[in-house]
């Protein structure tokens, strides 16, 4: 469900969120994730165009989060950067030909069902990006580094 795009720039994301007044350039964000680099600076530029970074140049530059984690929606990432793909409908059969059967009347039924049930799951799907934030991504992280830890630190949420 997610382009690689997509992947890239959360992860690009929940970095910056853990020093959110501090600027990384793209290049310390892409080794400190193990990221493609040219790939991020791409999507680095994308999302400061959408207004969801800030930039700064010269030594002390990089990128920073214009949003803070707790209102920067995993949706508006992935609108930013082109990061989603949603459930493909497919366009139901053409049962013309055996109109009057019961056969047919099933099976057309049953492919408007299957393809509400698709825009039913696109709609959650769209629902829950919009809920979900960047601290919540973080938070999770935090989680997982924590559960690899040598004394197998605490898995939270």
């Amino acid at each position: 469900m997610l382009t690689r795009a997509g992947s890239v720039a959360l992860r690009a994301l929940v970095e910056l969120a853990r020093s959110p007044g501090h600027s990384l350039a793209g290049p310390a964000l892409a080794a400190r994730q193990g990221l493609p680099a040219p790939l991020l600076e791409q999507l680095l530029l994308q999302m400061r165009r959408a207004g969801l970074l800030e930039a700064r140049r010269g030594r002390s530059g990089g990128y920073r989060l214009a949003v803070a984690p707790e209102k920067l929606a995993v949706a508006d990432v992935l609108s930013a950067v082109g990061g989603r793909r949603q459930l493909q409908l497919r366009d139901p059969p053409d049962y013309s030909a055996d109109q009057g059967s019961s056969t047919a009347s099933s099976a057309a039924a049953g492919d408007r069902l299957e393809r509400q049930l698709q825009q039913r799951l696109n709609r959650a799907v769209e629902r829950e990006l919009a809920d979900l934030t960047i601290a919540e991504l973080l938070y999770d992280q935090l989680s997982w580094e924590a559960s690899l830890e040598p004394e197998g630190g605490l898995m939270l949420g």
